[in-house]
């Protein structure tokens, strides 16, 4: 297939130099191979996604000289893709609603996190309610939806600049959301929803991801599709060696165009700082 990237803000905030040294990877390689490179912007959370974030960081790209190839795609438009997929899952008995909620989690017993950066606690088979669970419900909304893990599963996948790459379920990935209980669903279903319809056959995108990928491999499978290639850029970081965050308004792309610096700077400033 002829290769297609993406290029896929968030906007909850503005764009900042790890998001500058990613998205270049994402052109690059997409021009190198001679294919295409799609935008879409998710803004699923109704809550923190922002319209002038989305314009900003389409300006933001434009100046950095990446440009995208055709209409932008808004993630939020796309709900009855999503809600399809949550049918599939569901008639496949792969997924099951969970009450559980995130005090429980952390403080049931033997919950260790998935990695230091994690949002929650691997979570235990003991909380799993039985299979077929959640099989008769009409709609995925009010409460929240997980992917059932097989147990003890290895999933391994080779990555164009982190190697080989290989998680076991249950040890390093435990049943995940796929459904928020507020009705949106989770970053892990609606991105592969998305890449499957918009034939992306390259994903790249930071290396905080690396263990997402693990969990959207097995929503592929689920899904009958074939996963697309898997790229993680390494992380840009600060002086004291903490991953960017949005908030860090100091190393966002709008102030360091404001104090003069150039998109060869901003770039150089980027590799610089991994």
């Amino acid at each position: 297939m002829p290769y297609r990237g993406r290029l896929a803000p968030t906007p909850t905030g503005d764009m900042h130099l790890g998001h500058a040294r990613t998205y270049m990877a994402a052109y690059r390689r997409a021009r190198d191979a001679g294919g295409t490179l799609a935008l879409r912007i998710e803004d699923l959370d109704p809550l923190r996604c922002r319209r002038e974030y989305a314009e900003r960081a389409m300006e933001d790209l434009a100046w950095l000289g990446i440009a995208w190839d055709g209409e932008v795609v808004w993630q939020s438009a796309r709900r009855e893709a999503h809600v399809a997929a949550w049918r599939r899952l569901r008639d496949a008995g792969v997924v099951y609603p969970s009450t559980v909620s995130r005090r429980e989690l952390r403080d049931a017993a033997h919950a260790p996190h998935e990695d230091e950066e994690a949002a929650e606690p691997l979570f235990p088979v003991a909380l799993r309610p039985p299979p077929g669970t959640g099989r008769d419900a009409e709609s995925p909304a009010g409460v929240t939806w997980r992917f059932r893990v097989p147990d003890d599963a290895p999933i391994a996948f080779d990555d164009a600049l982190q190697g080989a790459r290989r998680y076991v379920t249950g040890v390093d990935i435990g049943d995940f959301v796929v459904w928020r209980r507020d009705d949106v669903p989770a970053y892990e279903l609606a991105v592969v929803v998305d890449d499957i319809a918009m034939g992306i056959t390259e994903v790249v995108r930071g290396a905080d991801l690396l263990r997402s990928t693990a969990r959207q491999l097995l929503l592929y499978a689920a899904l009958g599709a074939t996963p697309p290639a898997w790229c993680h850029v390494p992380l840009v970081r600060d002086a004291a060696g903490r991953r960017l965050a949005k908030r860090d308004d100091a190393l966002a792309i709008r102030t360091l165009r404001a104090r003069g610096l150039s998109p060869a700077d901003v770039l150089a400033l980027a590799d610089a700082s991994t």
